[in-house]
């Protein structure tokens, strides 16, 4: 069931805590406790839409060189008991969802939908489904404004939705190789990509990605309302984390998960500490 729940992929959520961090206000005990809740509670439904998914796609996910090690597809869980946990965790995430205000229950709700709505349908439009996973990141985004209360900026936004695109098409261009021409039953979008036109839009969004932190770090309106003009500071650890994902995507094959990806690899992960840990020094000392 801890496997199942994919613990691994609550990383993602940690894209709440930019509100706090850049909002400034993360030494504020109040505001924190609250960023906490809604990664709790981000973390608890994210995990219902990993096992809703688990269970729709498990005679897929047997026939897939990775996914047929899952809990449900391996038959190590059974679909019913998996279906109690989703439960769990849904009221794990409702409540907490609760206790931030009416508002975070829709984004939750929302959210909740969205991955319903992912695993039943959407997944299998091309480009839809690429666009429907960076949707999701861009709530997690503005799930951490909410909680606090503050207005989430139009610059978090765009470059979480452009790295999202980034990670997603990663994502498929692993999964094209390692199923070779197998990859269409396991989900027919894939039939209608290549390589060749995802390497494509790899490039446009790891473009658009750093172009646009760096605008962003440049902007007069940014350092007025931060206090401070040396944010552009942080952008060589953002090239770096860029740079070494495409490495890592396209000369080592990687890219299916990118949870673990980070995990695993030592300089991404210290590219991504190092930039958190700089816009923390600049911001507040």
């Amino acid at each position: 069931m801890w496997k199942l729940a994919r613990p691994h992929q609550w990383s993602k959520n940690a894209l709440i805590f930019a509100a706090l961090i850049f909002s400034q206000r993360l030494f504020h005990w109040h505001d924190f406790v609250l960023t906490v809740m809604a990664l709790v509670a981000f973390c608890a439904v994210s995990s219902v839409g990993y096992i809703v998914n688990d269970i729709s796609d498990r005679e897929a996910d047997r026939r897939h060189p990775e996914k047929r090690h899952r809990p449900i597809a391996s038959g190590a869980l059974k679909v019913g008991d998996a279906a109690v946990l989703a439960c769990v965790l849904g009221a794990v995430g409702t409540l907490f969802s609760a206790a931030l205000g009416p508002w975070f229950v829709c984004l939750t709700a929302a959210y909740l939908a969205l991955q319903f709505a992912y695993s039943l349908w959407l997944k299998h439009m091309v480009v839809v489904d690429i666009i429907t996973i960076a949707i999701g990141f861009v709530m997690r985004a503005f799930a951490g404004g909410l909680a606090i209360q503050v207005k989430v900026s139009p610059w978090l936004i765009f470059i979480t939705f452009a790295l999202a695109l980034l990670l997603a098409l990663a994502r498929r261009r692993h999964e094209l190789i390692a199923l070779g021409v197998g990859a269409a039953s396991h989900r027919s979008s894939l039939d209608h990509y290549s390589v060749k036109l995802i390497d494509q839009m790899v490039s446009i969004f790891a473009a658009t990605t750093l172009v646009g932190y760096m605008i962003y770090t440049a902007s007069p309106d940014v350092e007025r309302k931060l206090g401070t003009g040396h944010l552009y500071l942080t952008v060589p650890f953002v090239v770096l984390g860029i740079l070494r994902y495409l490495y890592l995507i396209v000369e080592k094959g990687e890219g299916g998960d990118p949870s673990r990806l980070l995990l695993k690899d030592r300089m991404l992960l210290m590219s991504v500490v190092l930039w958190v840990a700089a816009d923390v020094i600049i911001l507040y000392f």
